[in-house]
């Protein structure tokens, strides 16, 4: 089945440009040219990707993509003018998957979206090959991997596709410490990226779970393990 992919840009020229590149690489695309466009896309169509400008003028890419999260688990990338660190550390706290600058290589940023669904193509895989026997009737943290839900005591969590993949890995293997490139190479695969981001995302999926689910300890030098009980 075909991907559809979103694209949001104020920029007319940069919005054609990738829906011709990404069209020659077999996506469907669907173009929109503010922030109001992008979620009244968002609502009329499926979308399995989305590529998101931050600076529009009525609405910018950051509150759209804080009104995304609110209902939907969709993958976002940044790609935007604002290059410095914090401009990215802030779009991947709010819930963004990755983030690419401008000036941007077509290429790169087609390999980022291919990468993306084989990864995900090779984790439903290995997910449809795992024994539900082996899930921890009692644990209070549930993942659904069909549906990319998660729920901590039945409370349903507003985790990204990048944060749930890697509560997912570490869940896996719980108790074992994990490096920081275990968990990129396992949840990025061959995207291109820093080793930051995994340090980002941990962030983020601990505030969601909450200082009572101190779930994720930090192994310093080392990197991170999942348990939740003391050892």
């Amino acid at each position: 089945m075909l991907k559809t992919i979103l694209v949001v840009d104020d920029d007319e020229e940069i919005v054609q440009l990738i829906t011709k590149s990404l069209r020659f690489e077999q996506f469907t695309i669907v173009s929109a040219y503010s922030g109001k466009e992008a979620l009244s896309a968002l609502e009329e169509n499926h979308i399995d990707f989305i590529v998101l400008d931050i600076v529009m003028p009525d609405m910018d890419g950051l509150d759209v993509c804080r009104s995304i999260r609110g209902s939907y688990n969709v993958p976002i990338l940044f790609l935007s003018a604002r290059d410095k660190d914090i401009d990215k550390i802030v779009g991947l706290e709010i819930g963004a998957d990755d983030y690419m600058t401008k000036p941007f290589s077509i290429q790169e940023l087609a390999s980022r979206i291919k990468a993306h669904f084989r990864k995900m193509d090779r984790l439903f895989k290995e997910w449809d090959e795992l024994n539900p026997s082996n899930e921890k009737a009692d644990s209070p943290l549930i993942l659904n991997d069909k549906t990319f839900e998660a729920f901590l005591n039945s409370r349903r969590l507003d985790l990204s596709t990048k944060e749930f993949q890697i509560l997912s890995f570490l869940m896996r293997h719980p108790n074992n410490v994990l490096t920081r490139e275990q968990i990129y190479e396992n949840v990025w695969g061959d995207e291109f990226g820093e080793l930051n981001t995994v340090t980002v995302h941990i962030k983020n999926i601990r505030k969601k779970l909450g200082p009572e689910y101190d779930f994720i300890k930090t192994i310093w030098g080392i990197g991170y393990k999942y348990t939740e009980r003391e050892q």
